[in-house]
């Protein structure tokens, strides 16, 4: 809906006019229009925008259609007046021009103020989208202003006019009569046409920042009267999310709540009063929680849970406390955590789990609570999923990402059942070879001819530059027998007719000792390389059975484990 639709609904936001508030004995006007800006100088927070509308006017460069974008509550509407205001101020004395400071007192700018200019027409496109609308608005632009300078067209929310309204308006907007003026307010611009935007100077207005609604917001206090905590009137900046509109409706609440809970009409705003009032988790329990789970403790985690959920907390909200204190932990690693409405005491605990937590485990949490936020918000009951977000969390958040957890394997960090089965009678060289699979280079030493195994014989090929026949070797050479200066192996599609020569004049080259090397029958072993495979699936299965793990592909079911290590001739599982 417009702002100016009707006079009982708010208006945008704003900063103090000059002008004495209203007495206590008229009727209550919401702070959102009582604190209405009167001139440029009140509005907070687009000194950019003033300072290019104020060069406009002192070079008399205006142009004939603006737009204003932003959020809702930053001004669009206040700011639109107040350019008409400009344009059609006369001075105190009558004899004033268009101005970037407006006088207020003459006619123009008293009528403009109060919404009775004939001249200054207010049209909301939520109610007026047809092209019949505009079609009034052509018409009516032949005509000189009645009694001000220029005749101004405020549209609120134009991008709900129809494109058939906007296309109607093109031509009148690119070539309007030298007394009109367009002035266009929109939240969401995307949604007006190029055409439409190209004919306009584009104002953006921006969120107010925290720090200039809490300065507003003080101020406001200090003349309604009213006492309240610092750390509340922060609560309110911040949850006003940068429009002054939202957050003096949510100041005009908390202050009536302190006058009920007072009975006298002069309570104090606190901050646990306004963290009630807006829904928000207590912080000293989003702590408590933080604390259990960080310390793995499901059980204390689900009944602090429970316990907050019983005393009226969404699960939504305790979801939302969790991830606004991995966030200030995050930022606190970073030194850019600087949160004016935290306790002492808070900013202690948020610096000892900054000092404790790597990136990668804040990260992990984050991401598990992100996801965890729409699954609760979504959920039949809610707190059924928090529990179980919450047991996903536990288990998953300490997860070591997979290069960690290899290392953990290999170092036997992590209890796991052996990698490979007792050797079978007579299969000494397969015990050896998955001993040799994994062992650093370094560590291979060149044993006599009569004593080499077949991960030794590939490492010998591959140290000495036979590449290929090394290549060969690993992926697809399968032992039927290796004894001193013999080796026979089952005939495969993969080794031709040339690769017992190729192999025997190698480890002749470079073992001195002549070998006999040929096809034989029989029931083969596994390659190097299938054993390797074979290897990595087991150690893949048994990952995969641990809890933290299970955990993590519950919550991530797109994941997947990947190797890390640095042999070349590996194959992935």
């Amino acid at each position: 809906m417009s702002d100016s639709a009707d006079d009982d609904t708010p208006m945008l936001g704003m900063d103090l006019p000059e002008a004495t508030p209203q007495a206590s004995s008229g009727p209550y006007r919401v702070l959102a229009r009582k604190y209405r800006p009167q001139t440029f100088a009140e509005l907070i927070g687009q000194d950019a925008m003033v300072k290019t509308l104020g060069n406009a006017i002192a070079r008399d460069r205006l142009a004939h259609a603006f737009l204003m974008t932003g959020v809702r509550g930053v001004g669009k509407t206040s700011t639109a007046r107040l350019i008409a205001k400009a344009l059609n101020c006369i001075g105190p004395d009558g004899q004033g021009g268009p101005t970037i400071d407006p006088c207020g007192v003459c006619e123009p700018c008293r009528a403009i103020t109060e919404g009775r200019h004939i001249d200054v027409i207010e049209m909301d496109a939520a109610s007026n989208t047809g092209v019949d609308d505009v079609r009034e608005i052509i018409e009516a632009v032949r005509y000189a202003a009645v009694s001000a300078r220029y005749k101004i067209y405020i549209i609120d929310e134009v991008h709900m006019l129809s494109r058939n309204a906007f296309n109607a308006l093109l031509k009148t907007l690119e070539e309007p009569p030298p007394h009109v003026k367009f002035l266009f307010a929109t939240t969401e611009v995307n949604k007006v046409p190029v055409t439409v935007l190209s004919r306009c100077q584009r104002f953006d207005l921006r969120r107010i920042t925290p720090d200039m609604l809490f300065a507003h917001f003080s101020a406001i206090l200090q003349k309604e009267g009213v006492a309240a905590e610092a750390p509340a009137v922060w609560l309110i900046a911040s949850a006003a999310e940068g429009s002054v509109r939202d957050g003096l409706s949510i100041l005009d609440q908390a202050i009536a709540h302190a006058d009920l809970e007072s009975g006298d009409g002069g309570g104090m705003i606190g901050a646990e009063q306004v963290r009630a009032m807006l829904g928000l988790s207590d912080r000293s329990s989003i702590a408590q929680l933080m604390a259990a789970i960080l310390e793995g403790d499901s059980g204390g985690a689900i009944d602090l849970a429970r316990a907050q959920y019983a005393l009226g907390i969404e699960p939504v909200a305790m979801v939302r406390g969790l991830m606004d204190l991995t966030h200030a932990v995050t930022l606190a690693k970073v030194s850019r955590h600087d949160d004016p409405a935290l306790a002492e005491t808070d900013r202690a605990r948020i610096g000892d789990w900054a000092q404790k937590l790597g990136f990668a485990p804040l990260n992990r949490l984050w991401q598990l609570l992100l996801k965890g936020h729409d699954e609760v918000l979504r959920a039949n009951n809610p707190l059924e999923h928090l529990e179980m977000l919450l047991l996903r969390v536990i288990y998953a958040a300490s997860l070591p990402d997979p290069g960690e957890l290899a290392k953990l394997l290999e170092s036997g960090g992590v209890p796991t059942m052996p990698l490979a089965a007792p050797p079978a009678p007579g299969g000494s060289e397969r015990a050896a070879v998955e001993t040799m699979v994994d062992a650093p280079a370094a560590e291979r030493a060149e044993p006599p001819a009569s004593a080499l195994t077949i991960a030794q014989i590939h490492h010998l090929l591959e140290s000495t530059g036979y590449h290929q026949l090394a290549l060969q070797v690993y992926d697809h050479l399968q032992l039927l027998e290796l004894e001193p200066a013999l080796l026979v192996y089952a005939a495969t599609s993969a080794l031709d007719a040339d690769f017992a020569r190729k192999l025997g004049e190698a480890l002749l080259k470079e073992t001195g000792s002549r070998w006999q090397v040929r096809v034989g029958d029989g029931e083969a072993r596994p390659s190097l390389g299938q054993m390797k495979a074979a290897k990595l699936a087991d150690n893949d299965a048994r990952i995969r059975e641990l809890p933290v793990v299970k955990a993590a592909l519950a919550a991530f079911p797109d994941a997947r484990l990947v190797e890390d290590g640095n042999n070349h001739h590996r194959s992935n599982p």
